[in-house]
């Protein structure tokens, strides 16, 4: 009795799926790319949907940010103060820069507060992602939470120096009145821009992390061009009209501006003698920066959400 043995084939079966490209392949079992960026609105829906998480993330981040210091949360507001003694030693008393505005402290002040927290706002989020690539990796949420948590820590920093600045202001002789209540919308459009800058550069130091090491001296001269601790409309009075135009349109100055009208008016009433002029066109550029800055900001950064913690 004689066994004939067959042939072995160890290839796989040809069937329907072949000579199918893996794209056919994936279109036909509805397989999709893992981490694939969703469209613009529904990447929208799903960070609304953790709004709560960004939040908590945002104000476990502020209490912990001042755990091992002795004073805690204090050195939120003694940080600017320190930083409107130095300045006001240096550009009030020595460069005299008091002398011609009686309430040179509270326009001083104003003027730090404000700046400090765009300045605050951009340097976070250019860390945003690289410092917080172990949380990126482990877990699934648009990453767009993070800038946007750390815009938030600093906005809620800035609720409590408010506080501060409500105080130093009264005490240099300015009453409160109906235009208070505009510090709110001057500051929103504010937190737009911060949140659209702190996205855009977000992005940019996920991907080049030296950046972070040039943004305090970018900051630093962005401080002195945009009229902190000086009235920046007497510099520019000679250059040409470009120029000022450019000075005059600078966000950091915009929202300083805003600000300094609403808390104190009287700066820019020229029956009280004071140097100052109030633009009434500041609102149009503040209203233009911060809607323009968080949409071009937003769209920016989710162009590479599928990039954001790989490599």
């Amino acid at each position: 009795m004689s066994t004939v043995s067959e042939p072995v084939s160890l290839s796989a079966p040809r069937g329907a799926d072949t000579g199918l490209t893996p794209k056919q392949l994936a279109d036909k079992y509805g397989l999709s790319v893992s981490g694939r960026r969703p469209g613009l609105f529904a990447y929208s829906k799903q960070l609304w949907a953790r709004r709560h998480f960004i939040w908590a993330f945002a104000t476990a981040r502020l209490v912990a940010q001042y755990t091992d210091a002795k004073l805690g949360q204090i050195w939120q507001v003694v940080t600017p103060l320190l930083n409107c003694a130095v300045f006001y030693l240096v550009f009030g008393e020595i460069l005299a820069n008091k002398d011609d505005n009686p309430y040179y402290v509270a326009w001083l002040c104003i003027g730090v507060f404000i700046f400090q927290f765009t300045q605050n706002a951009v340097q976070s989020g250019t860390r945003a992602i690289a410092d917080n690539l172990g949380l990126i990796r482990a877990l699934h949420f648009p990453r767009a939470s993070m800038p946007i948590s750390f815009t938030l820590i600093q906005l809620q920093q800035l609720a409590i120096s408010m506080v501060v600045l409500f105080v130093v202001v009264l005490a240099n002789g300015i009453t409160p009145g109906r235009t208070w209540i505009l510090v709110i919308p001057a500051l929103l459009l504010q937190s737009m821009f911060n949140t659209g800058v702190a996205l855009i550069f977000a992005r940019i130091g996920a991907k080049t992390s030296d950046i972070s090491q040039l943004i305090p001296f970018a900051m630093r001269a962005w401080l002195f061009l945009s009229g902190v601790m000086y009235s920046i409309q007497d510099k520019i009075k000679e250059w040409p009209p470009f120029w000022q135009t450019v000075m005059e349109i600078n966000p950091a100055s915009v929202y300083i501006d805003l600000v300094r009208h609403a808390l104190a008016p009287v700066m820019y009433n020229k029956h009280e003698a004071v140097f100052l002029e109030f633009p009434p066109h500041q609102w149009k550029y503040g209203i233009a920066w911060g809607v323009g800055m968080l949409v071009i900001g937003y769209v920016f950064f989710w162009k590479a959400e599928e990039e954001y913690g790989r490599g």
